[in-house]
Protein backbone atom coordinates (compact mmCIF):
# COMPACT_ATOMS: atom_id res chain seq x y z
CA UNK A 1 0.00 0.00 0.00
CA UNK A 2 1.31 3.27 -0.68
CA UNK A 3 1.39 5.26 2.76
CA UNK A 4 0.42 8.95 0.78
CA UNK A 5 -2.76 6.93 0.05
CA UNK A 6 -3.19 6.25 3.82
CA UNK A 7 -6.71 7.56 5.37
CA UNK A 8 -6.07 8.83 8.98
CA UNK A 9 -8.45 7.48 11.85
CA UNK A 10 -9.39 10.04 14.07
CA UNK A 11 -11.17 8.95 17.58
CA UNK A 12 -13.93 11.67 17.97
CA UNK A 13 -14.49 12.71 21.30
CA UNK A 14 -12.01 9.79 22.30
CA UNK A 15 -14.64 6.35 21.05
CA UNK A 16 -18.08 7.96 21.94
CA UNK A 17 -19.47 5.07 20.54
CA UNK A 18 -18.06 2.75 23.29
CA UNK A 19 -17.45 4.84 26.18
CA UNK A 20 -18.51 8.19 27.73
CA UNK A 21 -17.16 11.23 24.82
CA UNK A 22 -14.28 13.30 26.23
CA UNK A 23 -13.23 10.82 28.99
CA UNK A 24 -10.00 9.28 30.30
CA UNK A 25 -11.40 6.13 29.40
CA UNK A 26 -12.61 6.82 25.82
CA UNK A 27 -9.62 8.30 24.91
CA UNK A 28 -7.46 5.01 26.22
CA UNK A 29 -10.23 3.17 24.08
CA UNK A 30 -9.37 4.99 21.12
CA UNK A 31 -5.78 4.86 21.57
CA UNK A 32 -5.35 1.31 21.98
CA UNK A 33 -7.89 0.74 18.99
CA UNK A 34 -4.74 1.97 16.89
CA UNK A 35 -6.54 6.05 16.11
CA UNK A 36 -4.01 8.16 14.29
CA UNK A 37 -5.25 10.74 16.17
CA UNK A 38 -7.80 11.43 19.12
CA UNK A 39 -10.12 14.37 18.79
CA UNK A 40 -11.38 16.35 21.76
CA UNK A 41 -13.21 19.66 22.51
CA UNK A 42 -11.51 22.38 24.82
CA UNK A 43 -13.70 24.76 27.21
CA UNK A 44 -12.36 26.75 29.76
CA UNK A 45 -13.37 27.73 33.49
CA UNK A 46 -13.44 30.82 35.23
CA UNK A 47 -10.42 30.36 36.14
CA UNK A 48 -9.04 30.06 32.92
CA UNK A 49 -8.31 25.81 32.84
CA UNK A 50 -8.77 23.94 29.96
CA UNK A 51 -11.36 21.32 30.22
CA UNK A 52 -12.14 18.94 27.84
CA UNK A 53 -15.89 19.01 26.94
CA UNK A 54 -17.76 19.39 23.99
CA UNK A 55 -20.71 21.56 25.37
CA UNK A 56 -19.32 24.85 27.18
CA UNK A 57 -22.84 24.03 28.94
CA UNK A 58 -22.78 21.25 30.80
CA UNK A 59 -25.16 19.08 28.75
CA UNK A 60 -27.88 17.37 31.56
CA UNK A 61 -28.67 14.69 28.90
CA UNK A 62 -24.69 12.87 29.30
CA UNK A 63 -23.79 14.31 32.81
CA UNK A 64 -24.71 14.36 36.57
CA UNK A 65 -23.96 17.55 37.99
CA UNK A 66 -24.36 19.60 41.27
CA UNK A 67 -26.65 22.78 41.56
CA UNK A 68 -25.51 25.74 39.93
CA UNK A 69 -24.75 26.98 37.09
CA UNK A 70 -24.14 25.36 34.35
CA UNK A 71 -21.68 27.25 31.76
CA UNK A 72 -18.44 25.85 32.26
CA UNK A 73 -16.97 29.58 32.11
CA UNK A 74 -18.60 30.43 35.33
CA UNK A 75 -17.37 27.48 36.79
CA UNK A 76 -13.93 26.86 38.91
CA UNK A 77 -11.81 23.82 37.87
CA UNK A 78 -13.07 22.41 41.11
CA UNK A 79 -16.59 22.74 40.35
CA UNK A 80 -16.52 21.09 37.11
CA UNK A 81 -14.77 18.26 38.62
CA UNK A 82 -17.85 17.59 40.64
CA UNK A 83 -19.80 17.03 37.69
CA UNK A 84 -20.26 12.95 36.66
CA UNK A 85 -19.66 12.34 33.05
CA UNK A 86 -19.49 8.55 32.58
CA UNK A 87 -22.55 7.50 34.77
CA UNK A 88 -25.51 8.52 31.88
CA UNK A 89 -24.86 6.28 28.93
CA UNK A 90 -26.16 8.41 25.47
CA UNK A 91 -28.96 6.43 24.13
CA UNK A 92 -27.47 7.60 20.47
CA UNK A 93 -24.55 4.88 21.18
CA UNK A 94 -26.15 1.60 22.04
CA UNK A 95 -22.95 -0.16 22.98
CA UNK A 96 -21.85 2.58 24.46
CA UNK A 97 -20.90 1.24 28.21
CA UNK A 98 -21.16 3.88 31.11
CA UNK A 99 -18.20 4.61 33.29
CA UNK A 100 -19.54 5.55 36.16
CA UNK A 101 -17.65 8.14 38.48
CA UNK A 102 -15.80 9.49 35.48
CA UNK A 103 -14.71 12.88 35.80
CA UNK A 104 -14.08 15.80 33.05
CA UNK A 105 -10.52 15.98 32.33
CA UNK A 106 -8.51 18.94 32.21
CA UNK A 107 -6.64 19.16 28.87
CA UNK A 108 -3.28 18.58 30.75
CA UNK A 109 -4.26 15.21 31.68
CA UNK A 110 -4.85 14.28 28.27
CA UNK A 111 -1.88 15.74 27.20
CA UNK A 112 -0.05 13.47 29.83
CA UNK A 113 -1.48 9.81 27.51
CA UNK A 114 1.09 10.90 25.26
CA UNK A 115 3.50 8.28 25.79
CA UNK A 116 0.50 5.49 25.70
CA UNK A 117 1.53 5.39 21.86
CA UNK A 118 2.38 7.23 18.16
CA UNK A 119 -1.27 8.85 17.97
CA UNK A 120 -1.49 12.77 17.50
CA UNK A 121 -4.45 15.36 18.93
CA UNK A 122 -6.87 17.24 17.39
CA UNK A 123 -7.68 19.58 19.77
CA UNK A 124 -11.35 21.58 18.83
CA UNK A 125 -11.01 25.00 20.38
CA UNK A 126 -15.07 26.31 21.16
CA UNK A 127 -15.12 29.53 20.49
CA UNK A 128 -19.13 31.65 20.25
CA UNK A 129 -19.03 35.10 18.10
CA UNK A 130 -22.37 35.58 18.86
CA UNK A 131 -22.33 34.27 22.40
CA UNK A 132 -19.07 35.73 23.94
CA UNK A 133 -19.70 35.28 27.62
CA UNK A 134 -19.02 31.23 26.73
CA UNK A 135 -15.29 31.26 26.43
CA UNK A 136 -12.62 33.83 26.07
CA UNK A 137 -11.28 36.27 23.51
CA UNK A 138 -9.95 34.37 20.88
CA UNK A 139 -6.67 36.23 21.29
CA UNK A 140 -6.80 34.59 24.99
CA UNK A 141 -7.94 30.96 24.19
CA UNK A 142 -5.45 30.32 21.43
CA UNK A 143 -2.84 31.52 24.09
CA UNK A 144 -3.80 29.70 26.95
CA UNK A 145 -3.71 26.20 24.57
CA UNK A 146 -0.38 27.17 23.15
CA UNK A 147 0.56 27.38 27.08
CA UNK A 148 -0.45 23.53 27.24
CA UNK A 149 0.98 22.23 24.17
CA UNK A 150 4.05 24.27 24.95
CA UNK A 151 4.06 22.52 28.50
CA UNK A 152 3.96 19.17 27.33
CA UNK A 153 6.43 19.80 24.14
CA UNK A 154 3.57 18.33 21.84
CA UNK A 155 3.86 20.93 18.82
CA UNK A 156 4.54 17.92 16.65
CA UNK A 157 1.80 16.23 17.56
CA UNK A 158 -1.63 18.63 17.75
CA UNK A 159 -3.86 19.98 14.67
CA UNK A 160 -6.04 22.70 16.00
CA UNK A 161 -9.68 23.18 14.39
CA UNK A 162 -12.59 25.71 15.01
CA UNK A 163 -14.99 27.34 13.24
CA UNK A 164 -14.25 30.39 14.52
CA UNK A 165 -11.55 31.88 12.05
CA UNK A 166 -10.54 34.59 14.50
CA UNK A 167 -9.04 31.59 17.11
CA UNK A 168 -7.44 29.84 14.43
CA UNK A 169 -5.74 33.38 12.84
CA UNK A 170 -4.86 34.39 16.35
CA UNK A 171 -3.22 30.62 16.65
CA UNK A 172 -1.59 31.28 13.74
CA UNK A 173 -0.11 34.64 14.56
CA UNK A 174 1.55 33.02 18.07
CA UNK A 175 2.45 29.61 16.44
CA UNK A 176 2.50 29.73 12.69
CA UNK A 177 4.31 26.08 13.18
CA UNK A 178 1.02 24.89 14.26
CA UNK A 179 -1.22 22.75 12.26
CA UNK A 180 -4.85 24.16 11.72
CA UNK A 181 -7.49 23.00 10.24
CA UNK A 182 -10.88 25.13 10.03
CA UNK A 183 -14.41 23.57 10.39
CA UNK A 184 -17.54 23.93 8.12
CA UNK A 185 -21.26 22.38 8.70
CA UNK A 186 -22.89 24.71 6.04
CA UNK A 187 -21.09 24.12 2.63
CA UNK A 188 -21.23 27.70 1.56
CA UNK A 189 -17.77 28.26 0.15
CA UNK A 190 -15.47 26.01 -1.02
CA UNK A 191 -12.79 24.06 0.43
CA UNK A 192 -10.17 25.87 -0.90
CA UNK A 193 -11.62 29.23 -0.69
CA UNK A 194 -12.87 28.70 2.57
CA UNK A 195 -8.97 27.51 3.67
CA UNK A 196 -7.83 30.49 2.09
CA UNK A 197 -9.84 32.84 4.13
CA UNK A 198 -9.01 30.90 7.61
CA UNK A 199 -5.43 31.05 6.38
CA UNK A 200 -5.33 27.39 7.14
CA UNK A 201 -3.42 23.91 4.88
CA UNK A 202 -6.61 21.54 6.57
CA UNK A 203 -10.22 21.94 6.06
CA UNK A 204 -12.63 20.07 8.29
CA UNK A 205 -16.15 19.60 6.31
CA UNK A 206 -19.08 17.62 7.60
CA UNK A 207 -18.83 14.50 5.95
CA UNK A 208 -22.36 14.88 4.15
CA UNK A 209 -20.31 17.98 2.04
CA UNK A 210 -17.64 15.98 0.73
CA UNK A 211 -17.54 15.11 -3.05
CA UNK A 212 -14.84 13.86 -4.89
CA UNK A 213 -14.76 17.27 -7.14
CA UNK A 214 -14.21 18.80 -4.12
CA UNK A 215 -11.36 16.75 -2.25
CA UNK A 216 -9.97 16.89 -6.03
CA UNK A 217 -10.06 20.55 -5.55
CA UNK A 218 -8.57 20.55 -2.71
CA UNK A 219 -5.72 18.69 -3.25
CA UNK A 220 -4.65 20.50 -6.41
CA UNK A 221 -4.51 23.19 -4.09
CA UNK A 222 -2.35 21.74 -1.84
CA UNK A 223 -5.37 21.78 0.58
CA UNK A 224 -6.15 18.41 2.84
CA UNK A 225 -9.61 17.31 3.77
CA UNK A 226 -10.24 15.95 7.19
CA UNK A 227 -14.20 15.28 7.26
CA UNK A 228 -16.45 14.71 10.46
CA UNK A 229 -18.41 12.08 11.92
CA UNK A 230 -18.81 9.34 9.94
CA UNK A 231 -19.88 6.45 11.69
CA UNK A 232 -21.33 3.74 9.10
CA UNK A 233 -19.12 1.30 6.13
CA UNK A 234 -21.44 3.21 3.33
CA UNK A 235 -19.97 6.40 4.38
CA UNK A 236 -16.66 5.36 5.18
CA UNK A 237 -16.97 3.51 1.42
CA UNK A 238 -17.74 7.07 -0.27
CA UNK A 239 -15.66 9.18 1.76
CA UNK A 240 -12.40 7.03 0.90
CA UNK A 241 -13.36 6.93 -2.82
CA UNK A 242 -13.72 10.49 -2.55
CA UNK A 243 -10.08 10.60 -1.59
CA UNK A 244 -10.28 12.51 1.74
CA UNK A 245 -7.18 12.21 3.99
CA UNK A 246 -8.60 11.51 7.24
CA UNK A 247 -11.88 10.55 8.75
CA UNK A 248 -13.39 11.27 12.24
CA UNK A 249 -15.69 8.94 13.68
CA UNK A 250 -17.10 7.84 16.83
CA UNK A 251 -16.52 4.43 16.03
CA UNK A 252 -12.80 4.06 15.70
CA UNK A 253 -11.93 0.25 15.84
CA UNK A 254 -14.82 -0.45 13.33
CA UNK A 255 -13.42 2.26 10.54
CA UNK A 256 -9.39 0.56 11.55
CA UNK A 257 -10.93 -2.81 10.87
CA UNK A 258 -13.15 -1.84 7.54
CA UNK A 259 -9.99 0.02 6.01
CA UNK A 260 -7.20 -3.40 7.47
CA UNK A 261 -10.12 -6.02 5.86
CA UNK A 262 -10.74 -3.61 2.40
CA UNK A 263 -6.27 -3.72 2.36
CA UNK A 264 -6.13 0.24 2.92
CA UNK A 265 -4.47 0.03 6.76
CA UNK A 266 -1.45 -2.26 7.49
CA UNK A 267 -2.15 -4.28 10.75
CA UNK A 268 -1.04 -2.50 14.23
CA UNK A 269 2.22 -2.50 14.34
CA UNK A 270 3.05 -1.18 17.93
CA UNK A 271 2.44 -2.48 21.00
CA UNK A 272 -1.14 -2.03 22.34
CA UNK A 273 -1.29 0.05 25.92
CA UNK A 274 -2.56 -0.90 29.09
CA UNK A 275 -5.02 0.85 31.11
Amino acid sequence: MDPSTRVAVHGHRGARALLPENTIAGFLCAIEAGVDFIELDVAVTVDDVLVVSHDPVLNRRVRRRPRGSRIIRELTFEQVRLCDCGSRRNRRFRRQVPVPGARIPALDEVFALADRGPFQFNVELKSFPLKPWLAPAPERLASLLLGAIERHALAPRVLVQSFDIRVLRAMSRLAPHIRLSVLDELGARNFVSLARRAGTRIVGPYHRLVTERRVASAHKAGVQVVCWTANQPRDWARLIRAGVDAIITDDPGGLITYLEAAGLRPPQTYPQTGS
